[in-house]
């Protein structure tokens, strides 16, 4: 009886340990890692420039392309990074004393920081902008360049393989653009607003 007893226990304690060196065998479950917007990115964009709302589209208002470049660092849900933008206008008109100014092209360093929800990101920005100048119709010269600041916002998607899509409206101050008319010379505030879509590749 005490034999039979002693095999038991036996059997019983191989029959636990065993399941207990399974257990430290089998592969932990881990939940998958949260998406991470941390890195460097390159992309494109495109848009229109435009000069007053409601209507973005209107004859007076250009095209607008462009490529970006930036950094983001991410910390919890939060997310913080730079970005350096060129773009070409296409000519989007502003009407100055005695006539009109065309804007032609525009390079913006930004500041960025915003709330990530997993893969989509909102966003603010803030910056400098450069903005080229080209004189219209009633204008014998003006400003080539002029530095002003930059305001805005968007959201951002990200998808698989590096890949992300952005909406993203700015609005950019240039104070004091100096013309030359019939009128004699005259320094104008210009407002400039860009609305316009992109894709970035991160990495």
């Amino acid at each position: 009886m005490f034999s039979g007893t002693k095999i038991a226990l036996a059997v019983a304690f191989a029959f636990l340990n065993g399941a207990a060196m399974a257990a430290d065998l089998a592969p932990a479950y881990n939940d998958p890692p949260a998406f991470q917007w941390s890195g460097a990115y390159v992309g494109l964009h495109g848009g229109t420039a435009f000069t007053k709302m409601p209507n973005p589209f209107a004859g007076r208002n250009g095209w607008s392309g462009g490529a970006q470049a930036g950094y983001n660092f991410q910390t919890g849900p939060a997310v913080f990074g730079a970005e350096l933008e060129g773009s070409y206008l296409g000519g989007a008109e502003h009407n100055v004393q005695g006539g009109k100014i065309k804007e032609k092209w525009r390079a913006a360093a930004k500041a960025k920081a915003g709330l990530a929800f997993d893969q989509t990101l909102v966003f603010g920005t803030a910056g400098v902008a450069m903005t080229t100048f080209d004189k219209g119709s009633g204008v014998r010269d003006t400003d080539s360049r002029k530095l002003g600041y930059l305001v805005g916002g968007g959201v951002e998607q990200a998808f698989a393989g590096g890949l992300s899509a952005k909406i993203e409206y700015d609005y950019i101050r240039t104070p004091n653009v100096e013309t030359r008319s019939a009128f004699g010379k005259a320094k104008t505030g210009i407002g400039s607003q860009e609305l316009k879509a992109g894709i970035n590749y991160r990495f």
